[in-house]
């Protein structure tokens, strides 16, 4: 057995019962690393503290044995990331169509619909909440 695999089997022994890297702990990390490099290349000291903070910080966390903290936080940190990258999925998206659909939002539950532009004035019925108003595209 050579030196690289008893250093490897050795990291895996370590690792057992750890919880190891996650979404929120790779954002942390490439957040410290950015920091690191401001910081570095004329930010000032602040810059590198904070990047070091964060290095602290992702190690902490993939070395904890605290797999419902860890989970807890990783799962706090999707659900927030998930509604901005959805809203952004739905504005790239609306912006690609401005020419060819009007968005708005129903009065009542602020579902977002879209009409065919030069389609008019028409009755609209909300597929969520079923609240009919008039649109004109």
């Amino acid at each position: 057995m050579t030196f690289l695999q008893k250093m490897k089997e050795g990291f895996i022994r370590f690792m057992q019962g750890r919880h190891g890297n996650d979404n929120l702990g790779m954002v942390t990390l490439f957040a410290g690393l950015i920091l690191s490099l401001v910081g570095a290349f004329g930010g000032g000291i602040v810059f590198t503290i904070l990047g070091l903070a964060l290095y602290i910080i992702t190690i902490f966390r993939m070395f904890s044995r605290n797999h419902e903290a860890r989970l807890k936080e990783n799962q706090k940190y999707i659900e927030l990331t998930s509604n901005v990258s959805t809203k952004t999925r739905q504005f790239v998206k609306r912006m690609k169509n401005r020419k060819d659909y009007k968005y708005f939002k129903c009065p009542n539950c602020k579902v977002l619909l879209r009409l065919k532009r030069g389609c008019g004035e028409k009755d609209i019925t909300c597929v969520r909440c079923g609240h009919q108003f008039k649109e004109k595209a």
